[in-house]
């Protein structure tokens, strides 16, 4: 199964630190923020990662690569990029740059892939191989994991219902940790190379009930401002007031 991890955005409320550097590039306990999710990935199986891109979009194959930086501990890990940049309108969003990216995702004829922001800190995930691929065999168009409300979103996206799908309804609610599990059938019927919200899916999916979530309680934490990211900091590299 292959994954994405969307990097595509500018990062304004990151600003000054995005004005010469891709938020999921800023370095996170010493060393990229991005690679803690390529190798969690990897250390699941993962071979082939997609990567969407449009924010000075160069730096990241010049840092990354093609994935065989990485082949001593995993070999055959491949990476792929979606530039979003040359699109009239630029980044095309959540959907939009999943749907670009459909071709990639499932060029080896597989219908369902993982799915996470390149902008979270959440090192304690598992990319489980097997929940993956029960999902794939499944009924459901996506699987969301949810995380406890942070202060800056204290009223959530979703609720868990008793079946285990993702509600409006339930409370309480809980955000989303901007990692799931999806299949080609949610965006398949986007147009290419426009500009759409993933929200819309979502809701669709919901209104089916077709979209499963659980809540996770790891380690999780949505990089959207200077100050989050500095407190992920070691210590003896953080700046002083």
């Amino acid at each position: 199964m292959r994954a994405i991890i969307l990097a595509a955005g500018r990062g304004e409320r990151m600003r000054p630190l995005t004005d010469h550097c891709p938020k999921p590039l800023l370095p996170v306990m010493g060393r990229p923020l991005i690679e803690w999710h390529i190798e969690a990935l990897a250390r699941a199986g993962v071979r082939d990662i997609v990567i969407n891109t449009a924010w000075l979009s160069p730096q990241f194959p010049q840092l990354l690569g093609d994935g065989a930086r990485f082949a001593a501990q995993f070999p055959g890990l491949r990476l792929h990029y979606s530039d979003e940049s040359a699109e009239p309108g630029g980044a095309l969003e959540t959907a939009g740059g999943i749907r670009r990216a459909l071709d990639l995702l499932c060029a080896d004829g597989d219908e369902a892939f993982w799915v996470v922001s390149g902008d979270v800190y959440l090192p304690d995930f598992q990319f489980d191989a097997g929940f993956a691929q029960a999902f794939a065999q499944g009924p459901l168009d996506a699987h969301l994991w949810l995380a406890p409300n942070s202060p800056h979103h204290p009223k959530g996206d979703f609720g868990i219902s008793p079946q285990g799908l993702a509600s409006n309804d339930v409370l309480p609610r809980y955000t989303w940790a901007s990692v799931g599990l999806f299949k080609r059938r949610l965006f398949a019927g986007l147009p290419l190379g426009q500009k759409a919200a993933l929200r819309p899916s979502l809701e669709d999916a919901i209104a089916r009930q077709a979209l499963g979530a659980e809540l996770y309680r790891g380690t999780w934490v949505d990089v959207g401002t200077p100050q989050r990211w500095e407190a992920l900091q070691p210590q003896s590299e953080r700046h002083s007031d």
